[in-house]
């Protein structure tokens, strides 16, 4: 049962609320001064409060100032029987949620006490949000390289410096992107990603910096990009070194100019965004070959940020597998799971090509296959059980020649796939294949990544 405060000198005002309130299932508190109220408060939870704010002693207002300091969140509704424009705006200045007039309607009260409990929950909600998301994207590890990552995200995530994040597939680069953000000024405004990468070039340009309608075929109504979505906020463009030689030089101006112009039209948009971008390319090699453009790699790379491969950090592995294991336990509903000191120097002599994303995996796949409450060494044969080689399971489940041919194909692709983080463009590249002929055949297979 919710409960509500109601604070009145006036005995005739606290006993109709009362009547009011508990006629609707509410239970109700009583005071009759602000100093009352206060002392109410200390000695037990409410959820809302009804405030006189003409009364002896501490008037309405400055009750409500003792209440912001004590509980910044609690619903407070001004009432007054003297109210004017200029009170009203002062309240809601102070943090309150409403004012009412005396007399009061009975039907006005009840839809404002509905609605400021109805929005404290949602921001209850939110936080609780919130912080699991921000929890579930910390940065762990106990490695040097890792403590000076994040000693450098609080130093620049601040200011509006430009940063190129570099490091294999699967090492992190998001979470640091996301980190810098939370950091910033910028942190109640968007963050707006872009994996450049899983994005066709013919359409990249659309995605960064959206359209009018008829612009191309296919665009049957205006569209916005990422660039306007993450006004005033944070555009993380992942993979930047798969952006063709077009979408830099646009790129490029955007960051320069801080303009933009929609695929179709000719008006220039003002932007204000900070670019975050990463790669798991050499960009410099890239401006060497002339596929990238150095101007725009000297405008991204402000500040460096280089995250090593997890075999570089094996310090960072026993933190990070047992904060996924507990991830797993909570998210599934099991007893918490721990993996013994010899499991976890087990897991240090790995290679992980799939660095962290792979640990990850292979973490969530041992929870859910142990029996025990305890991963040890015995357990690790359940991440790489003993199978036939991969041809003579192919052999066996084809019944044609066409059948052992696609079933290779689909079982080759996803490899290559897999091996480099499903980036398409590297993947097609290093296959020497056109990379639409590389999308046709995922469509074929059904190939897609596993979230």
């Amino acid at each position: 049962m919710q409960k509500i405060l109601i604070v009145d000198d006036e005995k005739s005002i606290r006993e109709s609320l009362q009547m009011i309130l508990e006629y609707e299932g509410y239970e109700t508190l009583f005071a009759q001064s602000g100093k009352q109220a206060l002392q109410t408060l200390e000695d037990e939870p409410v959820d809302l409060v009804m405030l006189d704010i003409k009364m002896p002693g501490m008037d309405g207002l400055e009750v409500l100032d003792e209440i912001r300091t004590m509980d910044a969140d609690l619903p407070v509704i001004m009432i007054s029987g003297h109210g004017t424009i200029e009170t009203a705006v002062e309240s809601t200045k102070k943090g309150a949620y409403d004012f009412l007039e005396k007399p009061l309607d009975r039907d006005k009260v009840l839809v404002t006490i509905r609605n400021a409990l109805r929005q404290r929950k949602l921001s209850k909600e939110y936080r609780e949000i919130k912080e699991k998301v921000e929890t579930d994207e910390e940065i762990l590890g106990e490695s040097k390289a890792i403590k000076d990552i994040l000693e450098l995200v609080k130093r620049v995530g601040p200011t509006d410096a430009r940063i190129l994040i570099t490091g294999e597939n699967g090492t992190g680069k998001e979470l640091v992107a996301k980190a810098l953000h939370r950091y910033s000024k910028r942190s109640e405004t968007p963050f707006v990603e872009v994996n450049c990468a899983a994005i066709p070039n013919e359409l990249l340009e659309s995605e960064l910096f959206g359209h009018e309608k008829g612009a191309f075929t296919g665009a049957a109504a205006r569209r916005i990009g990422k660039f306007e979505y993450a006004q005033k906020g944070t555009l993380f463009l992942d993979e930047i070194g798969d952006l063709s030689l077009t979408a830099q030089a646009k790129v490029l101006r955007a960051i320069e100019e801080g303009k933009i112009e929609r695929l179709g039209s000719n008006k220039i948009i003002e932007v204000d965004v900070r670019v975050i971008a990463a790669t798991n390319k050499d960009l410099q090699q890239m401006i060497e070959d002339a596929t990238f453009r150095e101007d725009l790699y000297h405008r991204i790379n402000v500040i460096p940020i280089n995250i090593p491969p997890l075999q570089e950090r094996s310090e960072d592995i026993p933190v990070l597998a047992q904060s996924f294991a507990d991830a797993v336990c909570k998210r599934n509903g099991f007893p918490k799971k721990t993996l013994d000191r010899e499991t976890l120097k087990v897991l240090q002599t790995y290679e992980w090509r799939g660095n962290v994303r792979e640990l990850r995996n292979i973490v969530e796949r041992l929870v859910i296959m142990t029996r025990g409450n305890k991963i040890t060494p015995n357990d690790l044969s359940l991440i790489a059980p003993k199978k036939k080689g991969a041809v003579d399971s192919i052999i066996d489940s084809a019944d044609t020649f066409q059948d052992f041919k696609e079933i290779a194909e689909r079982e080759f692709l996803r490899h290559q796939l897999e091996k480099r983080g499903w980036n398409v463009s590297q993947t097609a590249e290093d296959l020497q294949i056109q990379r639409s002929h590389l999308y046709n055949k995922m469509k074929k297979y059904g190939l897609e990544r596993e979230e």
